[in-house]
């Protein structure tokens, strides 16, 4: 067994973490909406359609936000197909993804839904084949109080309640870089759109919004940084935040080198930093932008097309041990960022690359809705900048890498310290002790642990609890160090009381 140690300050910390960070995704793909959220001919459906066993394992992930309709459906939405009654609404072809949209789960349902699981709605605009107007009417038809014609087509709808949706969080369209997006355009012509639409959002709202503008859709684009450069420096003083997205990936079956990812994210967050500096010192600007990683996840075996049916099989990825562990790197290096990023999204939630698959009797729990679910629930307050010893290992084309992945969360007005910990090694345990330098850990130390001797063991219907938490024993010794021991291919998270010195 070897050994690590992770040594803490709670004056080292980089700024309190955004709750944000722990958001999902629910797009108009696949079986993502219809047989996942809404099901309403299923007996396993509320009244409103929604799954109950759904609604259940969600509200479990403790989701901030969740971000609708798209993905690239959004850049050929027309969000007025999905408002008004059901069996008025039209059936339309859906561009993205090949696939017959019957829109009768909208606007109104999903805000509904959001509600359902204690979440708070963020909407994607069409900014591909839509205007800034049909933007700005959107958050119109939300977020009016009333005595509008928009926001009292919103209370006609909702059976005459008059209180608004509140959507405060707002995409300004997806992916615009991509050559497959509906409405690809140059980086000018989208910073131009952005920040027209941005404008008029603003304008019309009856309550402060926050704004994300479409950054690069992933670090192998050619326009990688360049195309965020433009966008932030024509867009700084009317958006909030960029975005980022990744999909990780282990088609060459490399696991050493998948289970190195957080070192790939981190550099990517890294440039990220960089660039939101460079702008705000070039245009001499008091004013922060922060990122938005509002699309990440595992994703590279399940593809597909829609062959334009409704709700086809799409995407329907099944996700092992070491998927899991890559997920809570993603976390982690959020939470070490957390001076720069604010919201974060899981993409995505229900059937489609997702923790979570249905059929039609029941519901399956997949290895990476384990991490999100723990980290949703204990990280708390600020992020402590954690200093590592640890041996490493050689990841391929990545060289030289920690062993041990570590995040630490300090919540003062609670005295909790939580850890988030990953052993990426698939040979050896790991003997790690705890040293908080100005905090005394008391005897209440707590810890759950995702592992198993395969790191593609996973989740299905006949072995649903295969890749599942377990309790972790946490040793505080009476110098004050908590230890545990960390098997190979495993992520804890630990939580103590501690008070400070």
């Amino acid at each position: 067994m070897k050994s690590a140690t992770v040594r803490l300050m709670s004056c080292a910390n980089v700024g309190p973490i955004d709750r944000r960070i722990f958001g999902g995704f629910l797009e108009h793909l696949g079986r993502a909406v219809y047989e996942g959220a809404y099901d309403p001919d299923n007996p396993l459906s509320n009244p409103q359609g929604f799954r109950t066993d759904v609604l259940e394992l969600m509200r479990g992930l403790r989701m901030a936000t969740v971000r609708y309709p798209g993905g690239n459906f959004a850049s050929a939405y027309n969000w007025r197909d999905g408002v008004g009654p059901r069996e008025q609404r039209p059936v339309r072809a859906d561009f993205a993804w090949q696939s017959i949209e019957p829109n009768t789960f909208g606007t109104d349902e999903f805000v509904a839904w959001c509600r359902a699981i204690d979440s708070k709605p963020m909407i994607t605009v069409n900014l591909g084949t839509g205007t800034a107007a049909d933007a700005a009417a959107w958050v119109e038809y939300c977020n009016f109080p009333g005595g509008t014609a928009l926001s009292d087509m919103r209370i006609a709808n909702n059976a005459g309640d008059r209180t608004p949706h509140d959507v405060t969080l707002w995409c300004l369209g997806n992916e615009m870089d991509g050559p497959w997006q509906a409405g690809h355009v140059p980086a000018e012509a989208y910073a131009l759109r952005a920040d027209q639409a941005a404008r008029l959002m603003r304008g019309i709202g009856a309550a402060p919004i926050e704004l994300t503008a479409a950054g690069s859709s992933g670090r192998t684009m050619p326009g990688y940084m360049q195309w965020d450069r433009t966008v932030l420096e024509y867009c700084w003083d009317t958006i909030d935040y960029i975005a980022a997205h990744r999909y990780s990936e282990n088609r060459a079956n490399d696991s050493p080198r998948f289970l190195a990812e957080g070192v790939e994210i981190d550099s990517i967050l890294d440039d990220y930093a960089a660039l939101l500096r460079y702008v705000k010192a070039r245009r001499k600007s008091v004013k922060n932008v922060y990122l938005s990683f509002d699309e990440w996840n595992v994703w590279y075996r399940a593809r597909g097309e829609g062959n334009w049916s409704h709700a086809p099989h799409l995407l329907e990825e099944v996700y092992n041990l070491e998927d899991a562990l890559v997920c809570a790197q993603y976390l982690n290096a959020f939470i070490r960022h957390a001076d720069v990023v604010k919201l974060a999204c899981l993409a995505q939630v229900v059937n489609v690359i997702a923790p979570v698959l249905t059929r039609a009797d029941g519901v399956l729990v997949q290895s990476i809705y384990h991490p999100f679910a723990l980290m949703a629930e204990h990280v708390a307050g600020v992020s402590l900048t954690p200093f590592v010893g640890t041996p490493l290992y050689t990841a391929g084309d990545r060289g030289e890498v920690p062993v041990l992945d570590a995040a630490a969360a300090y919540d003062e007005t609670t005295g909790r310290l939580c850890m988030s910990l990953v052993n990426r090694s698939t040979t050896d345990a790991l003997r790690v002790t705890l040293d908080a330098a100005d905090l005394t850990m008391q005897s209440d130390a707590a810890g759950e642990l995702i592992t198993h001797d395969d790191p593609k063991a996973h989740n299905d219907w006949d072995a649903p609890q295969r890749v599942t938490p377990k309790a972790l024993a946490v040793e505080i010794g009476d110098d004050g160090r908590a230890t545990l021991t960390l098997p190979r291919l495993s992520h804890a998270v630990v939580r103590i009381t501690v008070r400070k010195r």
